[in-house]
């Protein structure tokens, strides 16, 4: 079990219990209450390539997460913290179905914290990292051009590397 110490924050503290990646988090706080502003807030979300962080009321977490599912998808990796610090502090992690499901089962009570997984990119094929890297690699060199279009699209640098040494020894 992991715990942390009483910080001035929830957000970080939750962050930390989480398990979801804290490299770069997006702190929203309340979302609006109406259900179609909450739709539209959650939706200008929808593709931040950073963790996202909300607060959220113990009455409205269940339509809080309802609406996550239909905007951000059922399989995306999310948790809820509650009662950071405290006695009864609790920590529910998995995909936002499971956790609507288990907000579904009881009451929940207390200060809660949602964190939710970032966008991922959609898959990019190996002819767009080609294309990408001829045009780098007009104006960079192998490891400059290499590293440019490896962190665009969050591949492996080594594996776009080869590539772009491959492309610079084609006549």
């Amino acid at each position: 079990m992991v715990t942390t110490a009483p910080g001035p924050s929830a957000v970080i503290t939750a962050l930390t219990l989480a398990g979801l990646p804290t490299d770069r988090f997006l702190f929203e706080g309340f979302v609006p209450n109406a259900r179609s502003a909450r739709l539209a807030a959650l939706r200008n979300l929808l593709n931040v390539p950073a963790t996202l962080v909300f607060y959220e009321s113990p009455k409205r977490l269940v339509p809080f997460l309802q609406d996550a599912c239909a905007v951000y998808g059922e399989n995306r990796q999310a948790a809820y913290c509650r009662e950071l610090t405290k006695k009864f502090e609790d920590i529910q992690r998995g995909t936002l179905a499971e956790l609507l499901a288990k907000a579904q089962t009881g009451p929940v009570k207390g200060e809660i914290v949602v964190i939710i997984d970032r966008a991922q990119s959609s898959p990019v094929n190996e002819s767009d990292i080609e294309a990408q890297l001829k045009i780098a690699l007009q104006s960079m060199s192998v490891r400059d051009a290499a590293e440019f279009v490896a962190q665009a699209h969050g591949v492996a640098k080594r594996k776009i590397y080869q590539m772009a040494l491959n492309i610079e020894q084609k006549p």
